[in-house]
């Protein structure tokens, strides 16, 4: 009995062993597999981190050049707005040269001017000494008159300032001095060679209406009529200009420039009211467009003023005599 149940005992051993046996060989096999998809695993995930330094590294070197180039981009610029800076400068400059160079040529328009290339029909002799004659007259009378005027420019100078017009008052500071630099060199000329000059036997051509009459003159005198009336557009929309940027209300009559209407009057061949009237036409003209910044009348060109040539020719109304 007690073999019998040894055999027994002997049999549910060895069963249980051979259950068990294949368990754990099954359990150490997936502990090898998992061991082996470790092992992979490992350099797969080195690889991995190798390869996100490496691009991290290669993003690093990209950016470099990119830092450069927008650097060298911020220089461009700078030298570009220094170059645009010096270009503005320099084109400043060549416009004051270009004004000074126009304000030289205005102050010699008394003199002698050029043979025309067409014939023209010559005065008789006595004729030409009774123009010189009313000429020096003419002379004597206007540079009588430029000390008088001193004393009015001074004293709307002086109004001006304690109404704190600065813009105007530095226009009429300008238009004084180049005056005055017109007037020494008007009271410099003592040797006119009148009887050379064509202007004085030369016959007229035109004739013009001012205040009800009828005056006549040549293509030298009305050269100077148109000038005078150029003059005043150009001094009136300076004029203009400055009272609006001292916001100050609209009157052209006000300004010194347009009271005195002499800039670029030389004496010569016109007398003083007749240049003075068309000035003031032009110089009208001329602050309403400065006045109101547009260009109705005139325009701007080379670094001048000047009117229309429709206006012009409306103002002149010349009218030929033959």
């Amino acid at each position: 009995m007690k073999r019998f149940g040894f055999i027994i005992a002997t049999a549910v051993l060895l069963c249980f062993v051979g259950t068990t046996a294949p368990a754990y060989a099954q359990q150490d096999q997936q502990d090898e597999k998992q061991a082996k998809e470790k092992e992979q695993a490992q350099p797969e995930k080195q690889q991995g981190q190798a390869k996100s330094a490496q691009q991290q590294k290669q993003q690093q070197k990209n950016q470099q050049p990119q830092a450069q180039q927008q650097k060298q981009q911020q220089q461009n610029q700078q030298q570009q707005n220094q170059q645009q800076h010096a270009q503005q400068a320099q084109e400043n400059q060549d416009k004051q040269q270009q004004h000074a160079q126009q304000q030289r040529e205005q102050s010699k328009q008394h003199a002698q001017p050029q043979e025309p290339q067409e014939p023209q029909v010559r005065l008789s002799q006595q004729h030409q000494q009774q123009l010189i004659e009313e000429q020096k007259q003419r002379l004597t009378q206007y540079r009588g008159r430029l000390d008088k005027e001193q004393g009015l420019a001074q004293q709307q100078t002086a109004l001006l300032q304690q109404q704190n017009r600065m813009s105007q008052y530095r226009f009429q500071e300008d238009y004084l001095e180049r005056e005055r630099q017109q007037q020494v060199k008007f009271r410099n000329e003592r040797d006119h060679d009148f009887d050379r000059d064509p202007y004085y036997y030369t016959a007229p051509i035109y004739r013009y209406n001012r205040g009800g009459r009828y005056y006549e003159t040549n293509e030298y005198g009305a050269d100077l009529l148109r000038q005078a009336i150029n003059n005043g557009y150009q001094e009136g929309f300076r004029a203009g200009e400055a009272d609006r940027q001292d916001r100050w209300h609209s009157d052209y009559r006000d300004s010194y420039a347009y009271r005195d209407a002499n800039y670029g009057y030389s004496g010569y061949y016109l007398a003083q009211g007749d240049y003075n009237y068309y000035f003031r036409e032009g110089f009208q003209r001329g602050y309403e467009d400065g006045y109101s910044s547009r260009y109705q009348y005139g325009r701007y060109s080379d670094g001048r003023y000047s009117i229309l040539d429709t206006f012009l020719s409306q103002i002149l109304n010349l009218q030929p005599l033959r």
